[in-house]
């Protein structure tokens, strides 16, 4: 069976605030954009969630799920991944930081579960992980990398225990803005130290992971320097793939321009680019060929597309959703 084509909501939120130029972007509109969506007849099949305001209230009741999940069946959409809300200021806390911040990081998976087990209950919802980081930044990490690692593990397993509970899985999304999964090593070393792979797994996306080869924030990681060869990017992207893909357990397809970005709130990380950018450095299929190889002996049955802090008139165009969808349906076909 081929994999589903998915669109994330969350670039309607992330990077965007109240009263600037780029508001957040309603659930509504952005199911609309993705409905539009369409190249030689084929459209997207799905749609993953962010787990918090305006989308999603993650104390919303089952009757506010169930209204939501009619809106998504309506647009003729399935439910995949969930990004719990796992960050200080929503729900959750570091997972490496207080007693406190450990103990609100594992009850906002707890609650993302609840709300993955009313949109299954509503009949929206059949496959897809839910999605965590550890919601701490290198630097703090980087005051005691034994010690965190060791606590960002142990949070990680009591979060794997209760997603457990509620037959889901944890899919930690490789960003170099999150400590202790800010290199390519330092994520390997935290999910081997979890030691749970049937249930805390790896997201990879391809813009985040082209900045593991790069070692942006753990230059002692780098696969790569500047003005590297064709030859030796593959090279090191096999070596990157080698390492985390029996982890992948989820997939975003994106495209990167090999800079950083941040806005609003949210830290410097691996810029999304738009699909067809000129400027984009991968070469998005077989990029993606190489992270889903053997994808349906580690349960991933559909895909991702994540391009963030995009101006809004850029999120706007139907263009840009378009050339999204056939960068997806390119990989499809080739996987």
């Amino acid at each position: 069976m081929s994999l589903k084509l998915h669109n994330a909501m969350w670039p309607g939120l992330v990077g965007k605030e109240e009263g600037t130029d780029h508001p957040p972007i309603s659930l509504d509109r952005m199911l609309e954009l993705t409905k539009n969506a369409e190249v030689d007849g084929k459209h997207f099949d799905g749609v993953d969630l962010f787990l918090f305001h305006p989308h999603t209230d993650p104390n919303a009741s089952d009757d506010d799920i169930k209204r939501m999940a009619d809106q998504i069946a309506e647009a003729g959409f399935k439910v995949g991944s969930l990004v719990a809300p796992v960050w200080p200021g929503t729900v959750g806390g570091c997972a490496f930081g207080s007693e406190e911040d450990r103990d609100n990081f594992v009850h906002a998976v707890a609650v993302s579960c609840k709300i993955a087990d009313a949109l299954k209950a509503n009949g929206v919802r059949d496959y897809g992980i839910i999605r965590i980081d550890s919601a701490g930044g290198p630097a703090d990490f980087a005051k005691d990398e034994a010690a965190n690692t060791k606590l960002l593990a142990e949070t990680f397993q009591r979060a794997g225990a209760v997603a457990a509970e509620h037959g889901e899985r944890l899919a930690a999304e490789g960003e170099i803005c999150w400590g202790g999964m800010h290199s390519w090593k330092h994520m390997l070393n935290t999910l081997e130290e979890t030691g749970m792979p049937s249930t805390v797994g790896f997201q990879a996306d391809l813009a985040h992971t082209y900045l593991y080869l790069l070692g942006y924030n753990a230059p002692e990681h780098a696969l790569l320097k500047e003005g590297y060869s064709e030859e030796e990017f593959w090279a090191a992207y096999k070596t990157m793939t080698d390492a985390l893909r029996p982890w992948t357990i989820d997939f975003h397809v994106a495209q990167n321009d090999g800079s950083v970005h941040g806005t609003g709130s949210h830290d410097k990380t691996g810029r999304h680019c738009q699909a067809d950018d000129p400027n984009g450095k991968l070469d998005i299929t077989r990029c993606s060929e190489m992270w889903l190889k053997d994808y349906d002996q580690r349960g991933i049955k559909h895909i991702c597309w994540d391009g963030c802090m995009f101006d809004n008139a850029v999120l706007e165009q139907g263009s840009t959703w378009n050339a999204i969808l056939d960068a997806m349906l390119k990989v499809q076909a080739a996987v």
